[in-house]
This record gives C-alpha cells, structure tokens and sequence, in this order.
C-alpha cells in the first residue's frame, strides 16, 4: 500500500520523539492495545486527585501509548510499503482487525491503491473521534466547571465536551470531530459521540467509517499518572458488528513542559507530489 511522503515523514518522526517521552511499557504491555497501567507488571491502581466535586482531576499533559496506531489501527505484524510492522489498538476482535463487511473491505484496498490523496491528516482536517485520541505529539486535558477541555499540539486541534447532559446536535450537521456529550460514571468519564462526518480516516492505512458512526469512549485513571482509553465504535454501514479499541496515557511530567506551535495548512507543497495513480497531478517517473 502507498502512501504520501509528507505523511510517511510526520509521524513517523513524531511518533519517535513521542516515544521518547513516554515510560517503557512493562511486559505484556506493547503499544498499549490492552493496557492496564504503566508500571510494574500486575501493579494495582493508585488514587488519583479529586476535585472539589468528588470527580477525578485528569488535568495535565498527557502522551498516548498507542504510535503503532498511526499507522494502521489493526494489528499489523508484517512490514508493507511505508508502514512499518506493529501491534494495533484493537481488543475486540480478538484478532485485532476491523469487522470490515465486504464492500467496505474492498474499497479499504482501493482506497491504500489509488487513493491516498484522500488522506486526512494530509489535508490538515482535525482527525476526528476516536484517531484524534491518539493523534501525534502531547495532549493537555482541563477541567473549567462543567466542561472537559482537550488541547493538542498537532494541527492545534482542541475539543470541549460539556458535562450538563444537552441533547446531541441535529443529525443532519456533520462535523469532523463530531459532538461529544459526557458525563461521569464513577471514576471513569464517558462521552458519547455522534455527528460525525466521513472524511477523516483512523490512520495512514485508509481505515474508514461512514458519517453514521456512533463512537462511545471510557477515560479511567487508573493512578495519578496513567489513564486508561477505550473506546467502543459502531457504524453499521461499514462494519458487521462494533467493535473496541483500547490503551494508555502516560502524564508528561517534565518540568516547565508545555504544548508548542504545529501548524498545519491545506494545500501545503507536498500534495502535488502524489502521482495520478493515487489522485494526484504528478508523471510518474520512467
């Protein structure tokens, strides 16, 4: 499967300087796809802050233990052209592969074959729900009353979900990181999100999902330092039945860290080098 230099080039020198953040995963714990906590094997949950409220305090930066993902949210053992091999995001299947129906698995090949200029991180569209989550560079998460703030790094993407319980939007506004509504279910915040569009894809292998998909997500702090991610996806269109990612964050606690500038802007010098056979302009080369 091809795929564009700009992209290849981003995150995969990204995704090192984010690995070189982040604590060595303990054994059984490789790219987070079933995380239980960083740590020591078998190490059980610490407390985590609370807020005046009783609720957790997830405020800080924050960096996914999921870089294998970016590539390809699947499991991808064997090495193909531009991904390296890795271990993906998903635990349910088991077997780590999306639940594709068959049109839906034919255009995914179409798509890595002649369409890679659709690549949404390529034309700087924010990456929507779940990808977002565990998009390149640092995320900073606040807590202001009655909100969830998440603030990224990449692309200076943001995301604000209320916790008052309002109504999702009309389903007729699509948005490329949808509406989210959370809410608190014990220690864990749950946001349900709809009113996505389908544009965005979950990573450079040309994973895709209809503007119909219903995505819900667990945030869990498992100690002051770790939260646990899941995520549970359905989108009948696409898939035969839904399906689940799950991984980790680590906090960032480097003294005086701070989120920098990553600006990102459609049309940029690289999408003229795509070749016609992914839907670019460019000759091939003889």
């Amino acid at each position: 499967m091809k795929r564009g230099l700009l992209s290849l080039f981003v995150t995969f020198t990204t995704a090192v300087w984010v690995a070189s953040l982040v604590p060595i995963p303990a054994p059984g714990q490789e790219g987070g796809a079933k995380t239980k906590g960083v740590g020591k094997a078998g190490a059980k949950p610490g407390p985590a802050k609370r807020r005046p409220d009783g609720t957790p305090d997830i405020q800080g930066n924050w960096n996914a233990r999921a870089n294998a993902a970016l590539f390809d949210i699947q499991d991808h053992p064997v090495a193909r052209e531009g991904i390296s091999p890795g271990k993906g995001i998903i635990v349910d299947p088991p077997d780590g592969k999306l639940p594709y129906q068959p049109w839906a698995a034919a255009k995914v090949e179409d798509l890595g074959l002649h369409h890679m200029i659709e690549e949404s991180d390529l034309h700087c569209y924010m990456a929507g729900i779940p990808h977002q989550m565990f998009s390149q560079q640092g995320m900073q998460i606040l807590q202001p009353s009655g909100y969830v703030l998440f603030l990224w790094e990449y692309m200076h993407s943001y995301r604000t979900v209320p916790l008052d319980g309002r109504p999702h939007l009309r389903p007729d506004i699509k948005l490329f990181m949808g509406d989210s509504v959370g809410r608190w279910e014990g220690d864990s915040l749950v946001i349900d999100v709809t009113n996505q569009n389908s544009r965005t894809w979950f990573d450079i292998a040309a994973n895709f999902h209809s503007d119909g998909m219903h995505v819900v997500e667990r945030l869990t702090p498992f100690d002051a330092d770790t939260i646990n991610y899941e995520a549970t996806i359905e989108d009948p269109t696409v898939y035969t039945k839904p399906w689940k990612i799950a991984f980790s964050y680590a906090r960032n606690s480097q003294p005086n860290y701070e989120l920098m500038e990553f600006s990102c802007w459609e049309g940029e010098a690289d999408l003229p080098k795509y070749t016609l056979d992914q839907g670019g302009t460019k000759q091939k080369s003889r």
